[in-house]
């Protein structure tokens, strides 16, 4: 069956951000990968700020609430979760809303360690797991400049804005 879509349904974006405090021996999770750090973000699940800020922007293009809603942190299901399964969820509801991925755009705020070493393996990451090109992927880190809670090295932060569009094959 053909669905008639409004112009305004045509494309639609969104914007994620996640925040967490950092603490020793906590693994440092990018993405969905493991950076070597002797410290990493302390939450719920994995604490993985990207993978958060990416399932946030996805979940707001599509007005389908936020991470807390599809994953509410008080429940023990997703204790120590692998945030990926929140981001093929997040892919998943894309294509049953007969949309695609067409671009993520998102930064990484985080003092030390340098990221510049890892984004294209956390690129190749979030394309493996979203289910789509490389290409359509844009990682960026930033430091905090010594300034604020990212600054200080006690906080990783991540913003993400998605572009969704309507695929080619839903009408």
């Amino acid at each position: 069956m053909k669905q008639d879509f409004d112009f305004i349904d045509f494309m639609r974006i969104g914007i994620g951000s996640d925040i967490h405090r950092l603490a020793a021996g906590r693994p440092l999770v990018i993405g969905g990968v493991r950076i070597p750090a002797d410290f990493g973000p302390v939450g719920h699940s994995d604490a993985d700020a990207l993978s958060h800020a990416i399932a946030d922007a996805i979940f707001g293009a599509l007005a389908a609430g936020d991470i807390g809603t599809h994953f509410p942190n008080d429940d023990e299901r997703w204790k120590n979760a692998d945030s990926r399964v929140f981001l093929r969820h997040a892919a998943d509801l894309v294509r049953k809303k007969s949309y695609e991925i067409l671009n993520i755009d998102s930064t990484v705020h985080l003092e030390r360690p340098k990221l510049k070493p890892y984004i294209e393996t956390v690129r190749d990451s979030l394309a493996a797991v979203l289910d789509i090109d490389i290409a359509r992927i844009s990682v960026k880190a930033k430091s905090g400049e010594g300034l604020d809670a990212v600054g200080d090295g006690r906080a990783i932060r991540a913003d993400a804005i998605v572009l969704l569009g309507i695929r080619s094959d839903a009408g």
